[in-house]
């Protein structure tokens, strides 16, 4: 008895400590875990269910007929899908696997927490982990992955929360649309269910995933890394599927032992083929698509940038780079669905013949190979119907289309001198332009003395032989000095050449590519639409809408057509690029061949070029279509002579053939029809006004179309006849004593500044310019054959004495004829020549008609008859009329000539009659 009270004593005083201890435990305990846990917010169920909600969701792109591009490059992808889409299989294997009681627990295992613990403090080999599905979700959404016991206690204090706010359906329904599941087979890390799905079976409907099938997702997300089927590229791993492999016959045991499945259902997932079922490796859209979808990523996020800030003017987004990186984020993991205008067909058609290494030059060391850019463009909408950005992504990733300027060379002239000038009623097609030296300040050499591409200055020509033949001075002349630098390149930005800077509206030859950074692909063929769509603009768009996560269309495109110039004055500007390719001189004459529907549909178009061939343009449209090229190198290069200076013609051609064979539905309209008020008639070819009786005469018409607005009213005074002097290579007005019969009677043109005045200030000028320049001043002459009205009388006075008579005449008989030929005389005042003639030994007498001008070759011929006897003298005739004495005699029976016959020397006023001027 005595033994047990103090057993019962001890006892109590063990119990109390015990207690005593117990409590201390727990405060310490409770202390340490609220240590752990202490940064962690106490969190609302607004709060849980707004992270909750916050999937990261996979974006597309789709093409014009809406079937897919790929999806964007996030390098993930996550497909959310409601509970009530996954079937039992799936979320029985999920449970199974990673947590058993799921729906019986309160968000925590104690057994499997104590489990874990024990595994961690005795550092077994192999430790299971004791998280449920609610921990591991809460892990995923709110914390990190790191193995920490702060993490683990914020871990289990949010799923005590999360059991309490939320149904057990609404978190499974999270956790699968949330886990990952490791690499699909086109290399993207997916996370949800239905991405897994489809990356690792390309099975989108869930329904048909099998139990085999639904295990094996089931045990990817325990070591996602290391239960991947296929690598980074997309490409098969064995290792990853065989670790897969095994984790599956374990999800598969859980389910029996679960009573899920059964011993049938076992059985048979068993013996699946289950590595015949893995989805077949597929490229990733920027492999496939590169170009494509890097154009499209930068232009959506342009569009939601503007979206968020629709008061910001386009130069204040371009400004704000942190917000369009954030909307760039959004659009990667927001799930937008997004539907471009691009034509899968024309886009693969175009790359196929930009990839072809036949189609160029081969590659040249130090330079690399040829590059290749061009925009394909819906000419009524604007809409980009295809690309060509490069010749492949692994060549260069530069985008050739949109992001590259380069100088645009003749191009340039439609766009900034002849349409505006038409659009002004300035010049219409058969409009007379004085092709002749333009002089231009220069702020290093002084003057710049632009030329030719043929060196050649061609005179008076018409404003569609200049265009046709590309010459660059008439366009210069336009540019300006008809409309002027700040009005075209007024009329080329509201046609949507956007990158002209400051410094541009001093480049007096930016028409014909001066500019100082130049333009892009998309820019010229933007331009070029407008001509195309009757002369209003509409801008090329490639995104025809953007859909949010949900399917609500938060962009859709609004054309906004801007007229810029009249139906009439397109109509013309186009039919002036008609005649570039129709007329045999054209420069792009050789699409004729090249362009195997030549004939079949109207194409238009203008070639370009820059300085030693750096780059090769061609921009062209039919009814319907407009599409432009560039050619050249990525580092400023001269193209081969020959092929590569017409390659962008060539890969014109080809494209256009291509894609009328594969998609003529996109060329209905067969010809350019011609508007109200377009006429035709006939005018001067030397001034382009109503043709006066000489310009019929001497044919020098032309016949052409006109805006019926600005037809011409008065009648050419340009073209005239008149008696000239020529003088040393000079026209000059006769001398007032100077005999008419010595005068030459030829057709003339008043020019609007005389070339004799631009040679002068050429003269001036070239003083001033390097040495090197090698040019003499007759290289500046114009070669159109017309001479200028002459201003000067012929500088050559009255020496007091007669001219000495010519000599060595010499007679070659003919059937019918006989040819004179003499010696001139080197007296700078004589004028021409007379001849005489007598018959069978009569009187001489001067022949009317018959004189050789001083400076034409010294040789006459006379037609005579074979039965008679003629005899021949010449004299010589200075400035004011006095005429030498005879020289010698020829006759065609060879008489001797010792002494003049009768009728020789007889007195001047029997011979000639002064008319003068």
């Amino acid at each position: 008895m005595k033994y047990a009270f103090i057993f019962l004593k001890y006892a109590k005083w063990l119990f109390v400590l015990g207690v005593i201890l117990g409590i201390l435990t727990l405060g310490c305990a409770v202390g340490y875990g609220t240590a752990l846990v202490k940064d962690e917010p106490i969190r609302t169920r607004t709060d849980i269910m707004s992270k909750i909600k916050e999937n990261i969701s996979t974006g597309f792109v789709y093409f014009r007929d809406q079937s897919l591009v790929g999806q964007l490059l996030s390098g993930e992808d996550s497909r959310p899908i409601p509970l009530s889409e996954i079937p039992s299989d799936v979320k029985n294997a999920t449970i199974a696997v990673e947590d058993a009681g799921f729906y019986s627990n309160f968000g925590i295992d104690i057994n499997g927490f104590l489990r874990a613990a024990t595994e961690k403090l005795l550092h077994e080999p192999v430790q299971t982990g004791g998280s449920t599905i609610t921990q591991q979700l809460a892990r995923r959404v709110f914390l990190n992955l790191d193995r920490t016991y702060s993490r683990k206690g914020k871990e289990i204090l949010l799923a005590l929360r999360m059991q309490r706010m939320m149904s057990k359906d609404e978190i499974l329904e999270a956790y699968l649309n949330k886990i990952p599941y490791g690499i699909g087979s086109a290399g993207y890390y997916l996370y949800g269910i239905e991405a897994a799905s489809k990356g690792i079976f390309n099975i989108s409907d869930l329904s048909k995933l099998n139990i085999a099938q639904a295990a094996y997702l089931a045990g990817i997300p325990q070591q996602p890394n290391v239960y991947s089927a296929f690598a980074g590229d997309g490409k098969f791993d064995p290792q990853g599927f065989h670790a897969a492999l095994g984790r599956q016959r374990l999800v598969l045991r859980r389910m029996l032992e679960t009573k899920v499945i059964t011993q049938q259902q076992y059985q048979e997932a068993l013996s699946f083929d289950l590595p015949s079922s893995l989805a077949a490796t597929k490229p990733k859209a920027n492999d496939t698509y590169p170009y494509l979808m890097m154009e499209v990523e930068k232009r959506a996020s342009n569009i939601l940038l503007q979206l968020q800030n629709p008061q910001s003017s386009p130069e204040e987004l371009k400004k704000n780079v942190d917000g369009l990186k954030g909307e760039q984020e959004l659009l990667l993991h927001n799930g937008y669905k997004i539907y471009t205008t691009v034509d899968k067909t024309i886009y693969d058609a175009m790359h196929e013949i930009a990839e072809n290494p036949k189609n160029f030059t081969p590659d040249i060391k130090g330079k690399g190979g040829e590059q290749i850019g061009g925009v394909m463009q819906d000419s009524k909408t604007g809409a980009i119907l295809g690309m060509i950005e490069g010749r492949g992504y692994s060549i260069s990733k530069y985008n050739h289309a949109t992001q590259m300027l380069r100088q645009p060379g003749s191009t340039m002239k439609p766009i900034a001198a002849y349409l505006p000038a038409i659009e002004k009623g300035l010049i219409q097609p058969a409009s007379i332009i004085d092709d002749e030296p333009i002089i231009l300040k220069d702020g290093q050499k002084g003057f710049h003395i632009p030329l030719n591409w043929d060196d050649k200055f061609h005179g008076l020509i018409t404003a569609r032989t200049a265009l046709n033949k590309s010459y660059n001075i008439p366009a210069i002349d336009i540019f300006l000095n008809k409309v002027g630098i700040e009005t075209a390149w007024g009329y080329a930005k509201k046609m949507g050449i956007t990158s002209l800077t400051k410094s541009d509206n001093y480049a007096q030859t930016g028409v014909i590519g001066g500019l100082e950074y130049g333009v892009s692909v998309e820019e010229m063929t933007n331009a070029y639409q407008t001509m195309a769509n009757k002369g209003v603009f509409n801008d090329a768009y490639l995104i025809d809408k953007i859909e949010d996560g949900n399917g609500s269309v938060i962009y859709q495109h609004q054309s906004r057509p801007v007229p810029v110039v009249t139906e009439q004055s397109a109509y013309l500007m186009t039919d002036m690029l008609r005649t570039v390719i129709s007329d045999p001189g054209g420069t792009a004459a050789d699409l004729q061949n090249k362009f195997k529907h030549y004939g079949k549909i109207s194409i238009v178009g203008k070639t370009g070029s820059t300085q030693n061939d750096n780059d090769a343009w061609f921009e062209g449209y039919t009814p319907d279509i407009t599409f432009g090229v560039w050619a050249g190198y990525d580092q400023p290069s001269p193209l081969t002579k020959g092929k590569g200076t017409l390659r962008a013609k060539q890969i014109w051609a080809s494209v256009m053939d291509n894609v009328i064979e594969k998609k003529p539905e996109l060329f209905p309209t067969k010809e350019f029809t011609r508007p109200d008020d377009i006429v035709k008639m006939t005018v001067s070819d030397v001034s382009g006004l109503l043709p006066s009786a000489l310009n019929i005469q001497t044919q020098h018409t032309v016949t052409d179309l006109f805006n019926k607005k600005y037809i011409p009213t008065k009648e050419d005074d340009v073209l005239q006849q008149m008696n000239v002097i020529d003088y040393q290579g000079a026209i000059y007005l006769p001398n007032p004593h100077t005999p008419m019969d010595m005068m030459e009677e030829k057709q003339v043109v008043r020019r609007q500044k005389p070339v004799s005045v631009i040679l002068q200030e050429l003269q001036t000028a070239m003083q001033k310019l390097p040495a090197a320049n090698g040019r003499s001043i007759s290289d500046y002459k114009p070669t159109d054959g017309l001479t200028d009205v002459p201003t000067e009388v012929d500088p050559r006075i009255d020496d007091g004495m007669n001219p000495s008579p010519p000599s060595g005449l010499v007679l070659q008989r003919k059937d019918n004829s006989v040819d004179l030929i003499f010696q001139s005389i080197p007296n700078p005042n004589v004028v021409g020549y007379r001849v005489y003639r007598s018959v069978n030994h009569g009187k001489f007498e001067m022949l009317r008609g018959k004189v050789v001008l001083n400076g034409q070759e010294n040789k006459l011929d006379d037609q005579i008859p074979i039965t008679d006897v003629f005899g021949y003298y010449l004299t010589a005739v200075d400035v004011v009329g006095k005429e030498s004495q005879p020289s010698n005699i020829v006759f065609t029976d060879r008489s001797p000539s010792d002494s003049p016959p009768a009728g020789v020397g007889a007195s001047n006023s029997d011979k000639t009659t002064n008319i003068g001027q």
